[in-house]
């Protein structure tokens, strides 16, 4: 396994729309040996570590300050991976169905597949997302499941930021890989609850909720 220097974070320029497979693969390297990267999703930038690494999310936490009660999200190739990591009803299967690939993190009791340490510790639920974002797309497909991930909000910013550049002057030296991929957006996604058996709207972001409230 290679180790990865926490104190100087690599930029890697890779094409937004034609991801070149050999970039694609370095930054999946990076993932499994236990990096920290920042990439560019279809909502915003987020951070992106191995599904299973406690020190990569314990990390997370330190660097925006949030407690054990936040809930991580984890960004899935597509359905099939949704129904491994969550428990799905018909209904509810249907409403994801209808709005992935998009800007929406879906709230689901866990599976046994999904760590303890990244469900909420009272309601063991996870939130779950398959972005419309051919970058992201390219790192799952190569990597083979789930990247655990989190909007890269930083303390007092009411945004996620967008530049690689920006943000590797302010992190650069806490993670390890920062992905250049042309522009990202600047609202996070929107977050809807479907554990209860109905639809609840968490946060309104970029996904429309018009149809939900």
């Amino acid at each position: 396994m290679l180790a990865y220097n926490p104190r100087v974070a690599k930029i890697i320029e890779i094409h937004p729309d034609d991801p070149q497979p050999r970039r694609v693969a370095q930054v999946v390297e990076i993932i499994q040996a236990g990096g920290l990267v920042a990439y560019p999703t279809d909502s915003s930038y987020a951070f992106g570590c191995h599904i299973g690494d406690r020190k990569a999310i314990d990390r997370i936490r330190r660097i925006r300050r949030m407690d054990k009660k936040h809930n991580f999200t984890l960004v899935c190739a597509d359905l099939s991976e949704i129904s491994l990591y969550a428990r799905v009803d018909n209904w509810a299967y249907r409403l994801i169905k209808s709005i992935t690939p998009g800007p929406y993190t879906i709230v689901l009791p866990a599976t046994r597949a999904v760590p303890r340490m990244l469900q909420n510790p009272k309601r063991r639920t996870i939130g779950l997302r398959v972005p419309q974002h051919p970058l992201a797309h390219a790192i799952l497909e190569t990597l083979g499941e789930p990247i655990m991930s989190s909007t890269l909000t930083l303390p007092g910013d009411d945004s996620p930021l967008t530049d690689p550049h920006e943000i590797d002057e302010r992190i650069g030296n806490q993670i390890e890989a920062i992905i250049s991929s042309g522009p990202a957006g600047v609202e996070p996604t929107t977050v809807l609850d479907l554990s209860s058996g109905s639809v609840e709207v968490l946060r309104a972001g970029q996904g429309d909720v018009s149809q939900f409230t």
